[in-house]
């Protein structure tokens, strides 16, 4: 069986660990079928750096330390680095595409995922060199 790279937004994580109804269970499945599958999760460093905001602002060192976990220990964390600052200067050349889903969608093309899942409609969309799929949450079909 083939093992599949799939790139999770930063919402992902927050459906996850934090109680969102049915959005947290669509994710929580999600994750098992990836696992069942031999799926690697990836995500970026801006993705670490914005679930904590929450945690940071309220104080809440248990809801920090959920999130350090989660993404330690099962994602594979991409940086920002001088490559995917390259790719991300092309991405923004579409001026739709917001700052921070630049950088998401540029450490996705420098890992060359095979899926990006996002819960935003507006990205799953776009065509980036080097992701095969975009796709929205609800339309992920793993």
């Amino acid at each position: 069986m083939a093992v599949s790279r799939i790139f999770w937004d930063t919402n992902l994580f927050i459906y996850l660990i934090e109680d969102y109804g049915e959005l947290s269970e669509r994710v929580v499945a999600l994750r098992k079928r990836m696992l069942k599958r031999n799926d690697q999760l990836y995500t970026s460093t801006l993705t670490l750096g914005e679930v904590l905001v929450k945690p940071a602002e309220a104080g809440n060192e248990l809801l920090r330390q959920k999130y350090e976990e989660a993404l330690a220990g099962g994602a594979v964390l991409v940086p920002f680095d001088r490559e995917a600052a390259r790719a991300y200067a092309e991405i923004r050349r579409d001026r739709t595409i917001r700052p921070p889903d630049g950088i998401q969608l540029a450490c996705a093309a420098q890992a060359r995922v095979d899926l990006f899942i996002t819960n935003d409609d507006r990205l799953s969309e776009k065509t980036i060199p080097g992701i095969q799929f975009l796709t929205s949450l609800q339309r992920a079909f793993l």
